[in-house]
């Protein structure tokens, strides 16, 4: 008669294979590599290409002996298992040094020669937050490893459908150069999402390129493209009019206060984009972009936009004001508007009524999140429309902001409101909202 581990035994080596993948597909590589030496059924399933579809790589620039063998870690997969990959993604970490940058460089030159050897399959590739731009990277570094990114996305891009160089802070010609990689062998590229968002150097004005206007030409189906307000021109759009009409749904468009952004786009370029590509829609970052005549020149009422981010970033402009921006800019989307963010220091101006009608306005916000000066009878004003129907919001994310380092009696009052409106917030609403002094 068997013994209980005699069974126990038994039913782990009759696992079907599929079962065993989906638990290996549950542990890290150390877990993994002991577990392959139990049995050759579980040798097999490590090497099961199932398992090694998707891959992050993170090289962490900080001195440590626990990532003291990263890039050879890193070297030794890609050999191992790179045939198998269709989703990379890169992460370079705090790089404190040349001496690191250039180790970077060189396993990066490695890892992608290999991989454009031996893979057929890679569809996603993300190299985040390089920042070339930083003294840590050498010319001759950095020239090597744009050039042997370069390479690599030539071999892959008859295949590859997503890449993300957010960060990368490469000249107009690097950068230029990176993507027209992308359509070297057939002088047209159908990749589909592309983020280049801070991807070239501070300042730059991408928009008056016509080396960038070249590239981007040969962009023919694009469905997602994340990229700075500094590269937006008329020129842009009436390419991706012409060519990516038919598949373009979004545009992520990040405007920040070191990027120019005083060229003028013309609302029939928006116009005739947004009548040609019908999916089209439009999402602004603004970082500190906050003044009206800077935002009325760029939030055209002919911009199908979905959703608005303004981020004051804590910092405080005296002659600066939030509301005309609440109340001439902002309701031309109340056809269209799905997500608001505010965070602002409004501290010299009360924006409560103006606010809440903008609120209402928007038929289709369903996404509010503030971090503002606010009265806390706003909160149950906003609440008590709600309740009423009058407007839509499933999500309410609320920081509200106070001069006074005490705020034991406004965080009465929110728990008063919240028990008043208990049942409509627990079944309808993602709800959060706190009192943040700000002093």
């Amino acid at each position: 008669m068997e013994d209980d581990s005699d069974l126990e035994q038994s039913s782990w080596a009759n696992l079907p294979d599929v079962c065993l993948r989906h638990v290996f597909h549950w542990l890290d590589d150390k877990d993994r590599s002991r577990a392959a030496l139990v049995c050759k059924k579980w040798n097999q399933a490590m090497y099961s290409g199932s398992l090694w579809r998707t891959r992050t790589i993170t090289f962490n620039g900080q001195p440590s002996r626990a990532h003291a063998f990263e890039f050879e870690t890193a070297l030794w997969y890609v050999k191992k298992f790179g045939k198998y990959l269709e989703h990379l993604e890169i992460k370079l970490l705090h790089p404190y040094s040349t001496v690191f940058t250039r180790k970077f460089q060189v396993s990066m030159r490695g890892l992608l020669s290999h991989l454009g050897k031996c893979n057929c399959r890679l569809v996603s590739l993300s190299i985040k937050h390089l920042e070339l731009d930083r003294l840590v990277w050498k010319n001759i570094v950095r020239a090597q490893f744009i050039k042997n990114l370069g390479t690599f996305l030539k071999r892959m891009s008859k295949q590859l459908n997503y890449l993300n160089l957010k960060g990368a802070r490469v000249t107009l010609e690097e950068g230029c150069e990176l993507l027209n990689s992308l359509s070297c062998l057939t002088n047209k590229s159908f990749i589909s999402e592309i983020n280049i968002e801070d991807f070239f150097s501070l300042h730059l004005p991408v928009y008056s390129s016509t080396l960038f206007h070249h590239t981007v030409s040969k962009f023919h189906s694009l469905v997602i493209l994340t990229f700075n307000y500094n590269c937006v021109s008329d020129e842009l759009l009436d390419i991706l009019c012409k060519n990516s009409a038919h598949s373009l749904c979004t545009l992520n468009i990040k405007c920040h206060i070191h990027d120019p952004h005083g060229q003028v786009v013309w609302g029939m370029s928006w116009a005739n984009l947004a009548k040609r590509a019908p999916k089209l829609n439009v999402n602004f970052y603004f970082e500190r972009v906050m003044k009206h005549d800077h935002l009325a020149r760029i939030l055209l009422v002919e911009i199908p936009v979905r959703s608005i981010s303004l981020r004051s970033c804590y910092f405080r402009d005296p002659d600066w004001m939030m509301r005309p921006t609440l109340t001439n800019i902002l309701p031309a989307y109340w056809h269209v508007l799905q997500k608001l963010t505010l965070e602002v220091n409004n501290d010299n101006e009360l924006l409560d009524d103006e606010l809440l009608q903008l609120i209402l306005s928007c038929r289709k916000l369903f996404f509010l999140k503030v971090w503002a000066f606010l009265s806390v009878t706003f909160m149950e004003r906003l609440l008590h429309n709600r309740a009423e129907r009058k407007c839509f919001l499933t999500t309410i994310k609320v920081r509200i902001y106070t001069s006074r380092q005490e705020t034991s009696e406004e965080e009465r009052l929110l728990r008063n409101i919240y028990k008043k409106f208990k049942n409509l917030i627990d079944s309808e609403l993602n709800y959060f909202v706190i009192t943040y002094p700000l002093v």
